[in-house]
């Protein structure tokens, strides 16, 4: 992949994860199909499936997060702050 793809691609995913709605309910979807995967035993599962459960929690986690959160400043001005 060419660097313009993979900045197009990287700016994409950022716009999404930054949209509150999009971003919360992708993380509910992922944090139900992990509860799902801890609780129920099913014949199929592995440790790669454990694995799989870890992951998608994490990031379902922290979509939840910033969807609930929403945008926040990345540099607060030293100057600008009231005490």
């Amino acid at each position: 992949m060419k660097l313009p793809t993979i900045r197009r691609l990287r700016g994409t995913l950022i716009r999404l994860t930054l949209a509150r709605r999009i971003s919360t309910s992708i993380g509910a979807v992922l944090v139900f199909l992990t509860v799902v995967l801890s609780l129920a035993d099913f014949k199929w599962e592995s440790w790669l499936t454990d694995g799989f459960a870890l992951f998608t929690g994490a990031l379902g986690a922290a979509l939840l997060v910033v969807g609930f959160s929403g945008r926040r400043a990345d540099w607060v001005d030293p100057s600008r702050i009231e005490d």
